[in-house]
């Protein structure tokens, strides 16, 4: 999730209960809710596409209860757009992240760097009105604010002035912020944001990488108990990263997958499983995402999505 209002859930949904198979294995855990994917509806059209199409819960549906809606202006009408995904079985993580935050600079460790705008009470409350987002609040799985926030340069107390004012107008409704990997360090959580995570792709095996489970045990310790996580899924293939740099073959990330999978029904706080990304070409013009996978690592995808969703 490299790019700030590009990328990137709870009581609303009912979700079934969990299942056990005859070996004894738990589906679906309780604490485990919610599956989807980014880029279903952010004005991202697949260039492997004949046709134009920049909105693919068709697609992801069958198998998933969350996608993702990009947010550009404050005065944004969105509402048809979270009805279209509440019409096939779906909430909406909305990327508000652009409502609040500029780049003002390149210093951060990303290239840039975000600082929260003069004006950001007046677009959330334009935005609010726009959407009658009170009203309209059994629409919305998360407020998706924080991008990146450390990686990007949001110094914490602005990231926490942005929660803060959400949760004030909005208590509703969950808010959502993803750190990259290397800032989880410094990344300071906000005690209004509900659900934290952090994407480390080009992995083979997360949950039984040294590596990733110590970043994941090191942001745990900046959770309070009420605090959620999600697992942001590695479904995405890049040639010279997951091949080059991490050892992964195409085929490879049906074994991804489960492996994230089998982490997430592990680990008692996570509450959502998010794959990046759905359609091709993004991040590298030659990028595949979950829409293009071989039919083997699709078929795990829908495995997965329909034993977290009961779909």
């Amino acid at each position: 999730m490299r790019r700030l209002a590009i990328f990137l859930l709870l009581p609303f949904f009912c979700c079934s209960d969990s299942e056990n198979t005859s070996d004894g294995q738990i589906l679906n855990p309780n604490h485990l809710m919610f599956f989807g994917f980014t880029l279903v509806d952010t004005y991202w059209d697949d260039p492997t596409d004949t046709n134009t199409k920049a909105n693919y819960c068709d697609e992801v549906a069958p198998f998933s209860n969350i996608a993702d809606i990009l947010v550009v202006a404050p005065q944004d009408d969105v509402v048809a757009r979270m009805q279209k995904m509440q019409q096939v079985g779906m909430k909406s993580i909305l990327h508000v992240a652009e409502l609040f935050f500029e780049r003002r600079g390149d210093s951060a460790p990303s290239g840039n760097n975000y600082s929260l705008r003069a004006d950001y009470k007046d677009r959330w409350d334009l935005f609010n009105r726009t959407n009658e987002l009170s009203k309209n609040r059994s629409l919305i799985a998360t407020f998706y604010l924080g991008e990146e926030p450390t990686w990007n340069g949001i110094d914490a107390a602005e990231l926490k002035d942005a929660a803060d004012y959400i949760k004030a107008r909005n208590p509703e409704n969950p808010i959502m912020i993803i750190e990259a990997s290397s800032t989880i360090t410094n990344l300071v959580v906000p005690n209004s944001v509900d659900w934290v995570g952090f994407d480390h792709y080009f992995i083979k095996d997360p949950k039984n990488d040294t590596q990733y489970r110590n970043e994941l045990e090191l942001l745990k310790t900046k959770l309070s108990a009420s605090q959620r996580l999600v697992l942001i899924l590695d479904s995405h293939y890049i040639e010279a990263a997951h091949g080059a740099l991490g050892g992964i073959a195409l085929n490879d990330l049906q074994m991804v997958a489960s492996s994230y999978y089998s982490l997430a029904k592990e680990e008692p706080k996570t509450i959502a499983l998010l794959g990046y990304f759905w359609p091709n070409g993004f991040d590298s013009p030659n990028s595949i995402g979950a829409r293009g996978m071989p039919s083997k690592v699709m078929n795990e995808y829908i495995r997965i999505g329909k034993e977290i969703t009961g779909k």
